[in-house]
This record gives structure tokens, sequence and C-alpha cells, in this order.
């Protein structure tokens, strides 16, 4: 009864992504750009061989990874720490849980600018302070070393609220007689938090995890409206790259194989973190 139920949004599923899917996995083994005259003409491959040998793609891959990586490392953090706040019962609780969300709710593009401008030289804010207390710019948006570090900021500040939303929902489901049980027992609230909290609380965490790391792989508007992939391509990513070659180029063939190679190295990222968070629970479940 319950997989009959779902057959609609799998339907649907299947219709908005399959089918995508399947054609930019067919127009990956065709050349279709303006040699082309924009038609789609079978190079056996040759695409896939231009990509092993594109050291942009593999610099991309580098940069997608790494800005992923920090990044969701980040949110789940601040996440754990918002949820628990959140879940605590004080005055105005309702009025701060509302706030919060406001970072998620605004448009990407719209967060973006405003970031651009805070991390601009020389009209910036951070530009001015530096300028007030005798500092040098720190040109945080041409530095190749550290603009990345400026998008990861404003990812983190835009996405954070919505894994806290989803740690928050798990926090809901934990009974507080657990807590209290454990507290009778001599527990420590430090010790709760790791011995109740967060093993009850895994897959919610798996979710987030798996969630955000499929956004932040994707990443786009945030780095085309921040940095546009610079300075010289230090903050490229993998579906701007894409981007790129179809619009910019009019390559699609090219632009397809990208795409669905980055596809392909989010599902394996994806299944490898998702075997690594069960081996550690299976790992915990045979200490004790």
């Amino acid at each position: 009864m319950i997989q009959l139920l779902l057959l609609p949004a799998a339907l649907l599923i299947a219709l908005v992504f399959g089918i995508p899917l399947l054609r930019y996995s067919w127009l990956s083994f065709h050349a279709d750009s303006v040699l082309t005259g924009l038609v789609a003409i079978p190079n056996h491959g040759a695409n896939w061989l231009r990509l092993l040998h594109d050291q942009r793609f593999w610099q991309d891959t580098y940069q997608t990874a790494r800005f992923a990586t920090v990044s969701v490392s980040l949110e789940l953090l601040l996440a754990i720490a918002i949820a628990l706040l959140l879940d605590q019962r004080w005055r105005g609780r309702g009025v701060v849980r509302a706030i919060s969300l406001l970072p998620w709710a605004l448009p990407t593009t719209v967060m973006a600018l405003g970031w651009r401008w805070i991390f601009n030289t020389p009209y910036g804010p951070i530009e001015q302070f530096t300028e007030l207390i005798g500092l040098q710019p720190l040109n945080i948006l041409s530095n190749p070393y550290i603009t990345w570090l400026a998008t990861v900021v404003g990812d983190v500040w835009k996405t954070t609220p919505f894994a806290a939303l989803i740690l928050l929902a798990g926090l809901q489901t934990i009974p507080n007689d657990l807590y209290e049980a454990f507290y009778l027992e001599g527990g420590h609230p430090r010790a709760a938090l790791f011995q109740i909290t967060l093993p009850l609380l895994q897959p919610y965490l798996l979710l987030s995890l798996l969630f955000r790391l499929a956004q932040a792989f994707g990443v786009f508007d945030l780095i085309q409206v921040m940095t546009g992939g610079g300075p010289a391509g230090s903050t490229e990513s993998l579906a701007l790259y894409a981007y790129l070659n179809a619009m910019r180029f009019l390559d699609f063939g090219y632009s397809a194989t990208v795409m669905i190679s980055g596809f392909l190295l989010l599902v394996i990222a994806c299944l490898l973190v998702w075997l690594i968070i069960n081996q550690v629970s299976h790992w915990r479940e045979a200490m004790k």
C-alpha cells in the first residue's frame, strides 16, 4: 500500500530527473557544437577521452570537492549547535526560529550580490574596516588563495538554516524520558549529547549531509554571481564549467559530458559517505 502511495512521486522524479539524465548521457557520446552546425553527430566516446586529458576539468573537480567538503562540514557543525539551541525552551524561541530561516529563504542571487559587496575592494565594509585600523587591503575577491573561502562563507550563511531545520525536526522525535532516565542514573548533559542525542540523530545527520553534499557539489549561482569562477579560475565549479561550455563555447556535447561526469562523481561520493557512516554505526554497536 505504501509503495502505491509513493508511485506518483517516483514517476514525477523519473520524469523530472530521469529524462534529462538519459538525454545528457546520450549527448555525451555525440559531437554537438558550432563545428557540427549544432547537430548531434556520434563521435565514439571522443568527449570522454577529451575529458580524461582536460586539466581544467580536473582542476574544477578538485575545487568543487574542496568547496563542498569545507562548506558542508562547517554547516553541519553549526547546524547541530543551532538545532540544540532552538530545541530548548526559552522565551522568544519561536521568533528566533523564524528569523533563523531568513538566510535560507533569500534567493541565492540576492544573497550572493550582498556577499560580493561585503568582500568588495575598496568599498566593502571589510576593506573599509581594515583601512580604518591601518592595515593593507585584503583584496579578498582578487586573491586566488582566499577567494574560495569567501564563497564558502556565503554558502555556509545561506544553507546552514536548512541543515539546522532538518536536525531540529530530528531532535523533536527524541523522547524526553530518555534524558530523564539518563540524568536519574547520574549522567552528565555532555555525556547525554554523545550517548543519546547524536546516535539517535544519526539518520537526520545523514539526510542533511547527503542533501547538502549534493547541493554544494552542484553549486553554480553562488559562484557565478560572487566571482564568475575567478580570479584565474580558482573558484570555478564543475557546474559553471559545464555552463560555459554550453552557453559560451556552444559545445553542447562536451558540456553534457562534464555534467554526467560530475553526476557520477557525486553518486560515488554520496555512496562512500553513506557506507562510512553505516560502518561507523556498526562499529559503535559492536563496541557496546
